[in-house]
């Protein structure tokens, strides 16, 4: 035998390690982090275009509402202070941001310890340095103290409001804020403060929930919704989206067609992330702040989702201007049009007013 050829090994030669092959996910992938390619856009770059044109929302981002519109309303000009309150994903914050310079200041606030790092480093790499931009986390409550924090006592000269939820927190089955994919029953914007959807109906009365139901998702079924939840709390309390889901559709009458049952559905998750989030309690102090929150002329916008939201901001405008807070008020809502809707679905339901201080 050739020693050259086929030479013997030695103590310093090291084995061959066997490294296993990725497991092949399947062509339907199951989790949320497998199952959609714009999730790594850099990966995948002409997925993002890809969804869109196909009047989607790439999951894991959220398409902006009304910008044109809300842009026209508030009129934002360079130089100005501007709270977008409601950063997102950062879609209005940047058009906002765009107006008011140079020399102008945005302050944008989210109460989505998640998603605002993550909003506010994009931004940051795109140009919006410290400078012009500040993020602060906190709801729509604490914009007062936002703005005393920010030195602007004085008031600012443009607040934007955004009242609908973000697609990055529908799409996350981990959130619970979606029956799409299961996940726990959660529908915190802060999973760090507050009780769970779970918590929260392991502990409600059978007859608030009803009245809840119907006040926060306008359900004409609220009653026996609330009568059939009650009964599997008592048996197996529902710990996911998906039993939630179930249960609710096993309380509608037989007669209704699918999509109707489907979307009692949404107005039940609806009605229920609602009162965990306390939206309603939030916004009511958001729209008693304006007051000492805007500057002389200046201008506030709100984009809401539901008529509960709606009528709270219809009213306060009104009697704004009753009262003389206000020296103008939109007469009526603007809505998105038919092109906005055709290529975005989720914008069907925005209704966007306005209003100008004395």
């Amino acid at each position: 035998m050739n020693s050259e050829t086929n030479p013997a090994p030695t103590e310093a030669s090291e084995p061959v390690l066997h490294k296993r092959r990725p497991r092949y996910r399947g062509k339907n992938p199951r989790r949320f982090e497998d199952k959609y390619k714009e999730l790594n856009a850099e990966r995948y770059p002409g997925e993002v275009a890809k969804v869109l044109a196909s009047g989607k929302t790439p999951a894991g981002q959220h398409v902006p509402i009304m910008v044109a519109e809300v842009l026209a309303c508030l009129q934002p000009q360079p130089g100005q202070r501007v709270v977008d309150c409601t950063l997102g994903y950062g879609g209005h914050s940047r058009a906002l941001w765009q107006a008011i310079q140079p020399d102008g200041h945005l302050l944008s606030l989210d109460a989505d310890p998640i998603e605002i790092g993550r909003t506010e480093a994009r931004l940051r790499a795109a140009g919006m340095t410290q400078l012009s931009f500040t993020t602060r986390r906190t709801n729509f409550a604490g914009l007062a103290r936002a703005l005393a924090d920010q030195g602007w006592q004085d008031g600012v000269d443009v607040v934007f409001a955004d009242l609908g939820l973000s697609s990055m927190q529908i799409d996350n089955p981990a959130r619970g804020f979606t029956f799409k994919q299961d996940g726990p029953l959660d529908m915190r914007m802060n999973p760090e403060r507050g009780q769970s959807a779970a918590q929260f109906l392991a502990n409600i009365a059978k007859d608030q929930l009803a009245d809840l139901l119907y006040e926060n998702g306008d359900e004409l079924h609220a009653a026996q919704i609330a009568q059939r939840i009650w009964q599997q709390q008592r048996q197996t309390p529902l710990r996911s989206t998906r039993a939630l889901a179930q249960c609710v559709r096993e309380s509608l009458p037989n007669r209704m067609k699918p999509e109707e049952v489907e979307s009692s559905v949404r107005r039940v998750f609806q009605a229920i992330r609602i009162a965990v989030n306390e939206e309603f309690g939030a916004l009511d102090a958001l729209l008693r702040a304006l007051p000492a929150a805007l500057r002389s002329g200046g201008r506030v916008t709100f984009l809401s989702f539901h008529s509960g939201e709606d009528r709270r901001v219809k009213k306060a405008f009104q009697e704004g201007l009753r009262t003389g807070l206000f020296r103008e008020v939109s007469d009526d809502i603007l809505r998105p049009s038919l092109e906005e809707q055709r290529a975005n679905p989720r914008s069907s339901p925005a209704k966007l007013r306005w209003a100008v201080k004395a």
